[in-house]
């Protein structure tokens, strides 16, 4: 292999790995990314022109609040930060049970909350922890949660989109794990099965998070009775 060729290898944009994707449904997704860089760098190598490898990479959410504003800044701008402020204010035995719905990174903002409730003793609320992922590979944290689903108050529950069948999991997780999208249906059982009246939090992308809203107005519960990050 010619010394030309090994530079143009170094040059491939690396391929994603199946977890660098947390099943979301950003816009772009990582792997739109990748696809646009990987046409670029054919396109740079058939032509012989490395200039066309610094063409602007677009990394923006085209939906995202913040990235929209990110793209009109110029060289020399001046930007003033505040915050984060916000959030999920929570009290120990404010609630029976806590169901929560999240969505890739969207499970950040509940394991705060679920570890604070299980390292406080007197805290008795139930939590029932929904994790929507592609595939198995993709689920965030697993020694964390599994060690979390062991506490007497604590179930983690998984849906998988993209896979096809539970017989490849680990037995330990196919009980508790269900393939497809999370839909009406699914939801209503689990509220069904919680063992008190749970108080619904949901953080995902804004499709996952408008979905699960719409589902649980459809089940009948009003907006005093979730609570969307």
């Amino acid at each position: 292999m010619s010394e030309d060729e090994d530079d143009w290898l170094s040059l491939m944009p690396t391929e994603l790995l199946p977890s660098q994707c947390c099943g979301s449904g950003c816009k772009p997704c990582v792997y739109d990314v990748y696809q646009k860089e990987l046409a670029q760098w054919v396109e740079a190598r058939a032509k012989k022109d490395k200039s066309l490898l610094n063409k602007q990479k677009e990394k923006c959410y085209e939906a995202g609040l913040m990235s929209q504003y990110i793209k009109s800044w110029n060289e020399g701008d001046r930007v003033f930060w505040r915050g984060p402020f916000g959030g999920f204010p929570y009290r120990p035995n404010q609630y029976g049970e806590l169901l929560m719905l999240a969505s890739g990174t969207g499970i950040a903002p509940m394991l705060p909350i679920l570890q604070y409730i299980t390292e406080n003793e007197d805290d008795e609320t139930f939590i029932t922890l929904v994790g929507c992922f592609r595939t198995f590979e993709n689920i965030y944290l697993k020694p964390l949660l599994q060690d979390q689903s062991k506490y007497w108050n604590v179930r983690t529950c998984y849906v998988l989109s993209q896979e096809s069948s539970l017989e490849k999991l680990p037995w330990s997780y196919q009980e508790n794990t269900h393939t497809g999208h999370i839909t009406e249906n699914l939801i209503k059982n689990m509220i069904n099965s919680c063992r008190r009246k749970p108080f619904v939090l949901i953080c995902g992308s804004v499709a996952f998070n408008e979905d699960m809203t719409r589902s649980l107005k459809a089940i009948g519960l009003k907006e005093d009775s979730y609570f969307v990050f």
